[in-house]
């Protein structure tokens, strides 16, 4: 298996569940039912933030040097993310779900695999970011999000293909899926359990 095999694997069995997370319910989740510039900026810095304290602790312990650059590089991209799109007053959050579970995640394979997930997740919120700003007829804005867009979307391809370099065997292969499935896993579940806290039935949306 290469890279774009994973990634279309994982796509594939969880089609349902990040068509959700890329449709306009997940946006209407992160940023609390509050759709307006501001609270989406503010969901946009507090991912940004809380995945570079994750990568950074990562890279601060992998054992892989080639890893270690990857997770200190995405960790330095999620950080310039935060600074370019901060609003106004901004506190940041303590953890996000998704993080929450990526901090437990140990092991080279697993946390390649876990950072694939990850950045495929993050890049379906980020695109509904983007429309979100072409329709608020903010074209610059728009365009900032397309490239978060775009460094997240690397991110993604350029893990994929570590882990590709990195996994020797099935069984390697086979810990790399479990670990990318729970992470979109726990993104699914936190995705219905905001939107039903909220009164929404996020189970009916495509």
């Amino acid at each position: 298996m290469n890279g774009q095999e994973f990634l279309d694997a994982l796509r594939d069995d969880h089609e349902t569940a990040l068509s959700r997370l890329g449709s306009s319910k997940a946006l209407y989740a992160v940023t609390g039912g509050e759709m307006d510039a501001a609270h989406v900026r503010r969901a946009a810095t507090d991912e940004a933030t809380i995945a570079a304290r994750t990568f950074d602790a990562w890279a601060a312990d992998e054992d892989s040097d080639q890893a270690a650059d990857l997770f200190a590089d995405v960790a330095e991209t999620s950080r310039a993310h935060a600074e370019r799109v901060e609003p106004d007053d901004y506190e940041p959050v303590d953890s996000l779900p998704v993080y929450a579970h990526c901090d437990s995640v140990e092991g080279t394979v697993d946390r390649l695999a876990a950072l694939v997930a990850a950045r495929l997740v993050a890049g379906k919120t980020v695109e509904q970011m983007v429309g979100f700003f072409v329709g608020d007829a903010d074209p610059t804005t728009a365009n900032t999000f397309r490239d978060l867009r775009g460094d997240v979307e690397s991110q993604r391809d350029d893990a994929a293909e570590l882990l590709a370099d990195t996994c020797t065997d099935d069984a390697e292969w086979d810990r790399a899926r479990e670990a990318a499935d729970a992470v979109i896993e726990v993104a699914y579940d936190d995705y219905v359990e905001t939107l039903e806290s909220m009164g929404v039935k996020p189970k009916n949306v495509c």
